[in-house]
């Protein structure tokens, strides 16, 4: 790998790093970028705690002229590359690095090497990509004007690593305020491969969580009128939910709730003390996240007590709406079209209902989101999507990745806007 690495950094292209320079080194690098990508991919760490990860993104970016520090909570790494623009913009650009709980069946030779863990979201690409983009710059720092901070983050898989990162401080990193923030996310399915899809506004959907326990005076199940049966109250709770999303809120301003767990009893004729269940609830404008939270807690209380119970109701925000900047989406898809082509690019006609702690970044910078197919699938819609203990990533997209990240980084601190 470094031998590819040092002959770009000894041989930089003369004049502007354009777009298209860095297409071609970021191919002339794929192999190693591949490699590094199925090295990850059979060590997969779950969470905030990635050592062997953030080990091997030290060791990838050894021999840069990179300002590196480490997180103290979280197994982070931030780099910042100086270019020559002094009190220049600052440009972040994000790759995720953790793993999902997940036990792999893809029959790659290169599968994960631990049962119950896989890189099932395609974060190992997302690393290599950024290690690469590091590289390409780091090629190119001369005609920065600007700097650039290099966020490798764990715990995106429900651990808000994005969170933990900006109260760390990476948003300050390089010493004044990150000016614009690129992040992007490969799919193992729904997108063809190799092409770039993402939309202005809304691109991912805000994730919160709803918790409730209805407490209720457990009996004999022959005899349900001197006990309270909680659970019957909880199944309403489930409808009446449903209900709430119908009755109370736009159409055009979608909310989404499922209830994923729910659980009571231990015999058929016993009623149970109390009732549980858990529900994940999406929305893509601020004013739809607010309202729900302020429907569906009095909403389960209320029908407790009409039932003569108590429910203990949590409402738990989790991720803001991903929401990409006007002009940032516009920037991407200029240099999607420039770089790739103009049949590289798709403008996503609707949201995501998943969620992406990027937008933690996103709430507080300018800047954009953008997916990248990496699907095996002639037909994506049969690919099994991310998540899935059959998803495959191809990581030959890996440096187109990596070329896409580094030109955003490039054109900005050229001057180039959308």
């Amino acid at each position: 790998m470094e031998g590819v690495f040092a002959r770009l950094g000894q041989s930089p292209h003369s004049g502007y790093a354009s777009g298209m320079d860095l297409r071609q080194d970021a191919h002339a690098m794929s192999d190693d970028l591949v490699a590094l990508r199925r090295a990850l991919h059979q060590v997969p760490e779950l969470g905030l705690d990635l050592p062997r990860t953030q080990e091997t993104v030290l060791r990838a970016l050894d021999g840069l002229p990179l300002e590196i520090s480490t997180g103290t909570g979280l197994s982070s790494v931030t780099a910042v590359l100086r270019g020559q623009g002094g009190d220049g913009d600052v440009v972040l650009l994000r790759g995720d690095m953790d793993a999902l709980p997940v036990t792999e069946n893809t029959g790659a030779a290169f599968s994960s090497r631990h049962e119950g863990r896989m890189h099932a979201c395609g974060h190992d690409l997302h690393t290599a990509g950024l290690v690469g983009a590091a590289r390409l710059l780091s090629a190119h720092r001369d005609r920065l004007a600007g700097d650039v901070v290099f966020m490798f983050q764990p715990g995106e898989e429900g651990h808000d690593g994005a969170g933990h990162m900006i109260a760390e401080g990476v948003l300050d990193a390089a010493g004044r305020p990150v000016a614009e923030a690129y992040g992007l996310h490969v799919v193992s399915a729904m997108i063809p491969r190799g092409r770039f899809v993402s939309r202005p506004g809304p691109i991912m959907a805000a994730a919160d969580g709803l918790f409730v326990r209805v407490l209720g005076a457990g009996g004999h199940g022959s005899r349900p009128h001197v006990a309270l049966d909680p659970v019957p109250a909880a199944c309403e709770m489930v409808t009446a939910l449903q209900t709430m999303v119908t009755r109370r809120f736009s159409v055009f301003d979608p909310v989404v709730v499922t209830v994923g767990t729910f659980h009571a009893g231990t015999q058929r004729n016993i009623i149970p003390p109390e009732a549980r269940f858990e529900a994940t609830i999406r929305s893509f404008s601020k004013e739809a996240r607010e309202r729900v939270a302020e429907l569906a807690v009095p909403l389960c209380r209320d029908i407790a007590a009409a039932h003569g119970l108590e429910a203990e109701v949590i409402y738990s925000p989790e991720y803001p709406v991903t929401v990409n900047d006007p002009g940032g989406h516009e920037f991407v898809a200029e240099t999607v079209r420039e770089v790739f082509g103009e049949e590289r690019f798709t403008e996503a006609p609707d949201p995501v209902t998943g969620s992406e702690d990027f937008s933690r970044v996103l709430d507080r910078v300018p800047g954009a989101f953008v997916f990248l197919g990496a699907t095996f699938a002639e037909d994506p819609d049969s690919a099994p999507y991310n998540h899935s203990p059959e998803a495959s990533f191809d990581d030959s997209v890996v440096a187109d990745g990596a070329a896409l990240l580094s030109s955003l980084a490039a054109r900005r601190l050229s001057g180039a806007t959308a």
